[in-house]
């Protein structure tokens, strides 16, 4: 099974940026579609962004479509998520999972999980 590793999360303001970066063990992560994920206190974990397994293909979630970025670089076997003009309801654990399944943005409970890395915006 793919280890993932998440990185990036903190502390920022209102309108701040933060870049998550999501490292995997193995390259076969390169040949699954990715999904970023997040949950906030008493709130279910949702799906935020995803992408194909080229990086050809983008799927973000109303919430966050035109501030943040998914992207991928197979040849480090890491994804990232660009986080632009963040607001105090972006504060959630992020994490980052695979294989992404497109047409329901979930991931199956064979898939892998990172541990998730902290966001918190303040106002």
């Amino acid at each position: 099974q793919v280890q993932l590793v998440e990185s990036g999360g903190g502390l920022v303001q209102a309108g701040g940026s933060l870049r998550l970066s999501c490292a995997a063990s193995e390259r076969t992560f390169s040949t699954y579609n990715m999904g970023w994920f997040r949950q906030a206190p008493g709130k279910e974990r949702e799906f935020i962004a995803g992408t194909s397994w080229t990086g050809g293909s983008t799927y973000y979630a109303d919430s966050v479509k035109g501030r943040f970025t998914i992207s991928r670089d197979n040849a480090k076997n890491t994804a990232y998520l660009q986080m632009n003009s963040l607001k105090p309801e972006d504060t959630a654990v992020y994490y980052c999972a695979a294989p992404l399944t497109i047409a329901t943005k979930t991931i199956p409970r064979f898939g892998s999980w990172g541990q998730g890395t902290q966001v918190t915006v303040s106002s």
